[in-house]
């Protein structure tokens, strides 16, 4: 029997991802991809057609190697642990030649209209419309999986600036940003303390008169080296951490974790101070952020009040001759080419576990990475493209439509209670939490009970940090690959650091065996914390 048709709209890396999850349930993906190559947000290029996602000539990833690959194919070791955009592109081209996924994506096809078939509710069939080569092609699929992120729609928000119209210089979204040459000899101002509007105005302050970075709120940073060098989710996002943060109440967590950022620097002096706990919303992650504010290349500013010819003004009634200005000010999701209708998405884009609209009569319809993990994109998409796919192909059922109200409902009550009024944080997800959870749904969570028969490998998986191979230890998918993959990922983590190797005079340490049986105590008593 032939195989259920897919349409995967998008071929970055949700796309790629969803791809191959399609080809290992049997099924028959056709990937819609509006531009001529792969990678979508990650792929470079000086000048962008409009409605593609566009990165900047340095950008770097956030997220490390180990924490950020797809769950059967590691990053090769001598790649740096925090990839420039190139790196990330090689590796996206070594996956989609290793799986033999480009056969399956129709570049330069735009998809322009998803509607439900006449009879979707028996069949769950779709009519897609899409434009290739100026022509409209007509398309029925068994099921939807749309992988197009979330960078496609810029928000510029000018009404929220007034004088803006009257100022002579130039404005731009962070969007239009590709590299600081033209920027040589400027006043520049940036407003946002993003990830980008940071990253910006740090590129900027290398070639600029001055940089004034613009905030509203304030922001906490977040350093990607961690304690002894270490990747920060690496040392941070692990399964004894997380049960850890479980035991402990939110203020708790939030002074510890402030304390430990202002140990760094302190963000009241270096006007960073934000007005919320550092759970409430997302951090910012920037190394170099408080190095350029000391040495005065980045001037720290409040939120504009108005805008002058050549000028603005802040709110503390500062003001500063301003040439450029950079709005950093984020993206909002957009499904232009779905059809208007209530019953597939409502005005709060409402879905089960921010993957499936719960109304549809027929469960064929699955966004794929359009939340914001405290963590890698890749795994969490990969993931949720893993239990699509078996759900398509009738091997997992969801919920009723009540029970997945009542779950959207519950999690939505708990952000707001926990995050910022901020559309970006009713989307937001911890990491080890949030995959854990989909992976339950496909049968792949690591069972650390029946783990304890191969203690090295245990002892990693629950104190070392949570990389993907783990959800391919066990269940559906399972890959052979994955126990060395997990038990030689602090190889490939060390591999690219160390190119000059010093003499063998190391200091006097706790020996390797007391270490062990410490953590083997640890985990052993943790175990039987969970299990009470």
């Amino acid at each position: 029997m032939p195989g259920k048709k897919i349409a995967v709209i998008g071929a970055g890396v949700s796309g790629l991802g969803a791809i191959k999850s399609c080809l290992e349930e049997g099924l028959e993906p056709v990937c819609f991809e509006r531009s001529n190559d792969i990678g979508g947000l990650w792929r470079y290029e000086e000048k962008t057609e409009g409605g593609r996602p566009s990165i900047y000539r340095s950008a770097t990833s956030n997220t490390s190697k180990e924490m950020s690959a797809f769950s059967d194919y590691p990053f090769p070791g001598h790649f740096p642990n925090y990839m420039h955009h190139s790196k990330i592109m090689e590796y996206l081209r070594m996956y989609a030649a290793h799986f033999h996924l480009t056969k399956y994506i129709r570049f330069l096809s735009k998809v322009c209209s998803v509607r439900k078939c006449s009879d979707f509710s028996h069949t769950g069939q779709w009519d897609i419309v899409v434009e290739t080569e100026g022509k409209q092609e007509f398309y029925i699929f068994d099921g939807i999986m749309v992988c197009s992120g979330l960078y496609t729609n810029p928000v510029l928000p000018l009404q929220s600036f007034p004088g803006i119209k009257k100022f002579k210089g130039e404005y731009i979204h962070s969007w239009e940003y590709k590299s600081p040459e033209k920027f040589q000899g400027k006043k520049i101002l940036v407003v946002g303390i993003g990830n980008s509007g940071v990253d910006l105005a740090i590129e900027l302050s290398h070639i600029a008169a001055q940089v004034f970075l613009s905030t509203r709120r304030g922001a906490w940073i977040w350093n990607r080296v961690w304690d002894h060098g270490m990747p920060m989710d690496v040392a941070l996002f692990t399964r004894f951490n997380t049960i850890l943060n479980k035991c402990y109440p939110s203020f708790l967590i939030n002074r510890w974790t402030e304390n430990k950022l202002n140990t760094r620097f302190s963000h009241d002096v270096y006007g960073l101070q934000p007005k919320h706990r550092f759970l409430s919303h997302q951090a910012t992650i920037s190394d170099d952020l408080p190095n350029h504010i000391i040495s005065g290349k980045v001037m720290m500013k409040p939120n504009v009040r108005e805008f002058a010819k050549t000028s603005a003004t802040f709110e503390d009634g500062t003001e500063e001759d301003v040439d450029t200005v950079i709005f950093a000010t984020g993206y909002t999701a957009s499904f232009s080419f779905l059809e208007n209708d209530s019953t597939i998405l409502d005005s709060q884009c409402s879905m089960f576990k921010f993957i499936f609209p719960p109304q549809l009569e027929r469960p064929t319809l699955a966004f794929i990475g359009i939340l914001q993990p405290v963590g890698a994109t890749i795994p969490t998409s990969e993931l949720q493209s893993r239990w699509v796919a078996r759900v398509f192909k009738g091997l997992a059922k969801l919920p009723s439509v009540n029970d997945m109200m009542i779950d959207i409902r519950k999690k939505r009550k708990k952000q707001e209670k926990k995050f910022l009024n901020n559309p970006r944080d009713t989307r937001r997800v911890s990491y080890v939490e949030y995959m854990d959870e989909i992976a339950s749904e496909i049968g792949v969570k690591p069972n650390l009970f029946s783990l304890l028969q191969d203690p090295k490998l245990a002892k990693e998986v629950f104190f070392g940090p949570c990389t993907p191979f783990q959800y391919r230890l066990q269940g559906p998918g399972r890959w052979a690959g994955a126990r060395e993959a997990i038990l030689t990922q602090r190889e490939r983590i060390i591999r690219p650091l160390r190119t000059r190797i010093l003499a063998a005079n190391q200091p006097l340490s706790v020996p390797l065996w007391l270490k062990g049986v410490c953590a083997a105590l640890l985990f052993v008593l943790t175990l039987i914390i969970i299990k009470k």
